[in-house]
């Protein structure tokens, strides 16, 4: 399923509107202001929360969770030493963790579990900024690639923030 990210410029803390193929509304992401590290709300389209990511305040690098009814189903860790390109990783429950590279300057990457691709993240096609494109494989969970996308945006923007 093919899903158009698109980041909010005028809205106070990280927010995000998440359109499916047919240009309706299905994901929101609501970030919020008042809080010690970074805390966001992942919506369905009537706004009932489907997911929390927060910051890992005490951590190499940085790191968010992403819990689903209270209960953390993931963790969003980026490399700190990898070789020549940057990577991130998406640990799950079990042997399936994903991993994420290609280059996150332009926002041209993939997720893969093993050698098989499970998602693709492309602005090529977008030229407003911070607009990208999330194609999610069939059976795989979109809340989860979709709310990954939302962390590496958020990790990549600090950094050149800082830079």
């Amino acid at each position: 399923m093919r899903y158009v990210l698109k980041q909010k410029l005028w809205s106070f803390g990280d927010d995000f509107l998440i359109r499916d193929a047919s240009g309706e509304t299905a994901f929101r992401v609501d970030g919020k202001v008042w809080s010690i590290g970074d805390k966001l709300e992942f919506q369905d389209a009537s706004g009932r929360e489907l997911a929390l990511i927060r910051q890992k305040l005490l951590s190499w690098g940085p790191t968010y969770r992403i819990e689903r009814g209270g209960r953390v189903v993931a963790e969003v860790r980026k490399h700190l030493f990898s070789f020549l390109r940057c990577r991130f990783t998406v640990d799950v429950e079990g042997p399936d963790d994903l991993e994420a590279s290609g280059s996150f300057l332009d926002m041209e990457y993939t997720f893969r579990r093993g050698n098989r691709v499970v998602g693709e993240v492309s602005k090529r096609w977008f030229s407003w900024a911070d607009t990208y494109g999330v194609d999610v494989a069939e059976g795989e969970d979109p809340v989860l690639i979709l709310a990954s996308t939302v962390v590496i945006d958020m990790v990549c923007h600090q950094e050149s923030r800082k830079g």
